[in-house]
């Protein structure tokens, strides 16, 4: 969680745009807080997680306790991430080049983080969650089922940034944004394989059932 949320903080510094997943909340987090400075990343980002999460109980019509769970995660992670911010905020970024490094960096950590949180039974945060249970629901592939949810992200953040700031005014979607879309599924994936191929995953408390 740590690791994924220095990630975010170093792309946000960068600022070559966000990912898709996370751009949504970026958007909502920069109009808000134009009129509530206190309003943060963080804020926004278990906000937005909080109403995808009341999305998956109303169309799976269940009432899970990883849902609350995965509310907790969201709630951890924005903290983080907030933290995180005011770090990485500390650091000059340089001129382009250095933000390139940033950048580079972030979607590396980023990688690295979802990768080890694949690898624990704790509730993923909303997003992952929301693919997860919709493909179960509807008995669908889930890389496809997350692909489409990429989308329909990068989208709705799109659709946010010209209603925020104007029709043809890309704030938080930028090419960066396409770069992460290409590349962050091979990284993760790699950053998977390398990991199990060092090291070997096992619980370390009897809790994975209380989880599911």
């Amino acid at each position: 969680m740590v690791v994924l949320a220095l990630g975010t903080a170093m792309m946000e510094r960068a600022d070559f745009g966000m990912s898709m997943v996370v751009a949504p909340a970026y958007l909502v987090h920069l109009r808000i807080s134009q009129a509530f400075p206190a309003f943060t990343f963080g804020m926004a980002e278990y906000c937005l997680q909080a109403v995808l999460l009341i999305g998956i109980a109303m169309i799976t019509r269940r009432r899970k306790i990883k849902y609350v769970l995965s509310f907790g995660t969201a709630v951890f992670y924005g903290f983080t991430l907030d933290l995180a911010i005011r770090i990485i905020g500390m650091i000059p970024s340089g001129a382009f080049v250095g933000r390139i490094v940033f950048y580079v960096f972030g979607m590396f950590l980023c990688a690295v983080g979802v990768s080890l949180f694949f690898h624990t039974y704790l509730p993923p945060e909303a997003y992952e969650l929301f693919v997860k249970e919709i493909s179960v629901k509807y008995a669908t592939d889930i890389h496809k089922t997350k692909t489409v949810y990429d989308c329909c992200s990068c989208f709705l953040a799109v659709l946010l940034s010209f209603f925020f700031f104007g029709f043809g005014h890309f704030e938080g979607v930028k090419f960066g944004t396409v770069i992460c879309a290409a590349l962050n599924g091979s990284w993760i994936g790699m950053c998977s394989k390398i990991m199990e191929s060092k090291f070997c995953f096992k619980d370390a408390l009897d809790l994975r059932d209380f989880f599911a």
